[in-house]
């Protein structure tokens, strides 16, 4: 039923945690499956050097949030969210139908944690 890429992933997520003071987070959730999912992002010169999550989900969210953390790190924040639910699912070689919708809970937290990031470096900008 699932690749070995996403038994991997499931057994042994990749970027677990939190980042305090972190510069970006982004949470999302889908009461309708239970899943919870939030990213946390360290930015430097426009670039992700450190990203972690923590998840409440079943073993496809846990494993697309993982390789999307891996897919991400050290990418611009351009190049970070233009990936895609397809490119994770890639990654992992596939997933059951029925669970490919899981890669849409790290990728859209992903997409959230830049904005945040966004926005509070423009407040910041704005207050010097």
């Amino acid at each position: 039923m699932y690749t070995a890429q996403v038994i991997d992933h499931f057994t042994n997520p990749r970027n677990t945690g939190q980042i305090p003071d972190a510069d970006g987070v982004g949470t999302i959730g889908d009461p309708g499956c239970g899943d919870f999912v939030r990213i946390y992002l360290r930015v430097r010169a426009n670039r992700i050097r450190d990203i972690a999550f923590e998840i409440c989900g079943c073993p496809a969210s846990i494993a697309t949030t993982s390789v999307l953390t891996e897919m991400a790190s050290g990418k611009s924040l351009d190049e970070a969210v233009a990936i895609t639910e397809d490119d994770v699912v890639n990654a992992l070689a596939g997933l059951p139908e029925s669970k490919v919708h899981c890669s849409n809970l790290g990728t859209g937290a992903l997409r959230q944690a830049i904005v945040d990031y966004l926005q509070r470096y423009k407040k910041k900008r704005e207050v010097k």
